[in-house]
């Protein structure tokens, strides 16, 4: 769940996990946006970014003054990993529209990728970014408390930076109380991570379990816990999540991809579980909304592990490093294979 007096290297550590767990997915458009041009939403909507970037290029030059424009545009970047071009696009946006908490919460949350990009080669100026990112997140909040994925982002970012960035269990659980108190659902979410991140799993585990047995009737809740139980290596209980979101929209792609993971966790039906997964890959356009496709390729390569066919797993986890080349858990999948 896609979040201490230290030595400066430890405190950067904390700090860009901080700002990879407050990269959460916005789960809807937020109101008073302008819907992109059709055809360019047919473009994004495939998951040709690329070319969907091209074309608010293009708008942007004929409309230099909307907001809107810039902020799909920040959007595309942000897809593509290319995080530079995706900060000016919603420093730009937030210059256009500095009211709109929205455009803030993107911004902090393309700080925090480019952070953590820096962080392998820059870490000053990775440092500079997180603090960018938690004033982008507070400017949120700020702006609009009712916005439950800056609040989120937020709580994510507190949870695991050092008090010196902005960070503290302590103004976490202050946060997740102010939040709680626009969603409940959110919070008892909100502290089963802060609970993950300070490995308080038995409290974790409880809170992931009052979620469930609270019925909420939006399905990304149950696939926050599948993700928080697939972390843990906990099949049964991502079963128990996907059960339960099936039950909402069972034509929910996403499915796939966790029963999948369920499959290749318990050794079984590989067959299914190999189809599901491909299935995922091949119907679902990558992107920070949904589980990513290189995580996806990950499990396809346990699955293959797991048979003895070291060559096809090394196949996935190389392609999954395609897609996430900063990937660690990836890389090291990839390494263990390569000792053999």
């Amino acid at each position: 769940m896609t979040r201490k007096k230290v030595s400066p290297r430890v405190f950067a550590s904390a700090a860009l996990l901080a700002i990879l767990l407050a990269a959460r997915p916005a789960r809807s458009l937020p109101a008073g946006l302008d819907p992109l041009p059709p055809s360019i939403e047919t473009l994004y909507d495939a998951g040709l970014y690329s070319r969907a970037a091209e074309a608010l290029q293009d708008a942007v030059e004929r409309n230099p003054t909307d907001a809107s424009l810039y902020y799909w545009l920040g959007r595309c970047f942000y897809e593509i990993r290319d995080f530079s071009r995706a900060i000016s696009s919603f420093e730009r946006v937030v210059a256009l529209a500095p009211d709109r908490s929205e455009y803030h919460d993107w911004l902090g949350r393309a700080n925090g990728r480019k952070a953590d990009e820096d962080s392998h080669s820059n870490m000053a100026g990775a440092l500079s970014m997180a603090r960018r990112t938690d004033h982008e997140f507070e400017a949120a909040v700020r702006l609009n408390p009712k916005n439950i994925d800056a609040q989120r982002d937020l709580i994510a970012f507190m949870a695991s930076a050092p008090t010196n960035l902005g960070g503290g269990e302590e103004r976490a659980r202050e946060q997740i109380q102010s939040l709680s108190a626009e969603d409940p659902v959110e919070g008892e979410l909100a502290l089963a991570d802060l609970c993950a991140v300070h490995k308080k799993f038995d409290q974790a585990n409880e809170e992931c379990q009052r979620v469930l047995g609270g019925v909420p009737d939006r399905i990304d809740a149950y696939f926050e816990v599948a993700d928080y139980y697939r972390d843990r290596e906990d099949a049964e209980h991502i079963e128990q999540a996907v059960e339960a979101a099936g039950k909402i929209a069972p034509p929910d792609r996403r499915l796939l991809y966790y029963r999948g993971v369920a499959l290749v966790l318990e050794k079984r039906d590989a067959a299914v579980a190999e189809k599901d997964l491909r299935t995922y890959i091949d119907t679902v356009p990558d992107n920070s909304e949904v589980p990513a496709h290189s995580s996806a390729y990950e499990w396809l390569g346990k699955l293959y592990e797991s048979e003895g066919q070291p060559d096809l797993a090394a196949q996935q986890f190389k392609a999954g490093l395609v897609l996430d080349p900063q990937n660690k858990s990836l890389r090291q999948a990839l390494k263990r294979l390569q000792k053999r």
